[in-house]
């Protein structure tokens, strides 16, 4: 065999050592990783608090990153605090009411349409009507969760809170008449109980006005009983014209059950309010 040969053949040898070298330790690597993670998901498996620990620190560790990359808080629960529904998701009644009255109080569709769901869920419950449950917050409000007047009344039905916080109370506190349910739901006992002491609707709403005793409401219980008549229509399928969103109404009248002290500072102009304290 020639020199050449020779060198050839030293040098197939050589490269046939290392590719078997490096086999060997690829092969004993691999099952060491495999080994590794045998024992990593035993000990998960049999200790849950690890797991969790670790899932814990990895979520934390992808939100930093998230937050990092685009320069804002990461909350995934948000969504959960949103007072919203898909219109097209309700029963074809319920959303042709929150249709209308999204185009005529130029208000999102989605947040009313989940009042008009409470409203129609919480008038089954209580024997109203969830047309009339809603004239009153649209006369009321305008569909303005945060609205107050200047003596008080808050939130969508204009419940005075600081006459009614007892009714809040199982809501976590009177700061809960600026969330829209709660209001609702708030506004709605009392409406039910200015009724049941009224005798009839119209009565009702002068109860609830602050109006019981006087009999001057201003006009308010017209109001209600105007648009509440134009949402049965709109609940029934009827076509129902779209005037301008009316002022909503500022109550100008002391509670019923409640002396009426003239305000030095407005005069006569004082509040009207869900009457029973």
């Amino acid at each position: 065999m020639t020199a050449l040969g020779k060198t050839v053949q030293g040098l197939r040898c050589f490269a046939s050592d290392v590719a078997q070298g490096f086999f060997e330790i690829t092969h004993n690597g691999f099952a060491l990783v495999g080994l590794a993670t045998v024992c990593l998901v035993a000990t998960l498996y049999a200790r849950p608090d690890l797991r969790d620990q670790g899932e814990v620190r990895l979520r934390a560790w992808l939100q930093a990153r998230q937050e990092a990359a685009t320069g804002m808080p990461i909350q995934p629960d948000a969504i959960e605090r949103a007072t919203a529904a898909d219109p097209h998701q309700l029963p074809k009644q319920q959303a042709a009411v929150a249709y209308w009255l999204s185009k005529k109080y130029r208000v999102a569709p989605e947040p009313v349409s989940a009042l008009v769901a409470e409203a129609y869920e919480i008038g089954d419950k209580t024997k109203l009507d969830p047309t009339l449950i809603l004239a009153v917050m649209a006369v009321e409000s305008g569909f303005n969760p945060f609205a107050q007047s200047p003596v008080g009344a808050q939130g969508l039905m204009q419940v005075m809170t600081g006459v009614h916080k007892d009714k809040y109370e199982n809501f976590g506190g009177k700061l809960a008449a600026f969330d829209p349910v709660t209001n609702l739901r708030v506004g709605v006992k009392v409406l039910q109980e200015c009724i049941q002491r009224a005798g009839s609707i119209e009565d009702g709403l002068r109860f609830y006005v602050g109006a019981a005793t006087s009999g001057e409401d201003g006009g308010y219980a017209e109001k209600v009983m105007a648009e509440h008549a134009r949402l049965k229509l709109v609940a029934a399928g009827r076509s129902v014209p779209l005037p301008q969103p009316a002022t909503p109404v500022i109550r100008t009248l002391a509670p019923a059950d409640e002396p009426q002290v003239p305000s030095p500072a407005a005069g006569a102009a004082e509040d009207k309010v869900a009457a029973i304290s």
